[in-house]
């Protein structure tokens, strides 16, 4: 064997131990909870937090940019928004979902990706979001999340420990 040609095996070798297999993640959405941080405002009230949410995509297809307003992601749509939560506060035991807050979480979430080829997305979700309902005086309260695609694939439902808010 030609001292060159080795060369060429051993760098040739060396490149594919060094390529990191494809990550293959299903269609569909999946999210995992990270952490609900609160925001010290300095004032005696809590009122944002920040949640962050790990999330997987096989396809990629996640997020929407400024041009979809036909439905079904038009204003008039409930895919208006693609990233959805729900809030929860604990009264007397039973966790309840007050219908003045029934909108006031979900978001819109920006393309991921640039381009239209399918390809596996995996990354962190951070949203600053308010925390304290001035319509209620219980201070317990947590979130359910779930993101729904471009294809319309809904994701797994998480929810958030229970946090303290403090009160007025």
């Amino acid at each position: 064997m030609k001292p060159y040609s080795l060369f060429i095996f051993l760098f040739v070798f060396g490149l594919l131990l060094s390529c990191e297999p494809k990550k293959i993640f299903p269609d569909e959405p999946i999210l995992k909870f990270e952490s609900l941080t609160k925001i010290d405002n300095g004032t005696a009230i809590d009122d944002q937090a920040i949640l962050n949410v790990y999330f997987t995509d096989g396809d990629g297809n996640i997020g929407l940019d400024e041009t979809f307003t036909s439905p079904p992601f038009d204003t008039a749509s409930m895919y208006f928004h693609n990233f959805f939560i729900t809030y929860y506060e604990k009264q007397n035991g039973m966790w309840v979902a007050p219908a003045e807050l029934a909108n006031n979480f979900h978001a819109r979430l920006p393309r991921f990706l640039s381009s239209d080829n399918e390809e596996p997305l995996e990354g962190n979700i951070e949203l600053t979001i308010n925390i304290n309902n001035y319509y209620s005086t219980f201070d317990t309260i947590k979130f359910e999340c779930y993101l729904v695609d471009r294809d319309l694939n809904k994701s797994n439902r998480i929810f958030t420990p229970e946090i303290i808010v403090k009160k007025q």
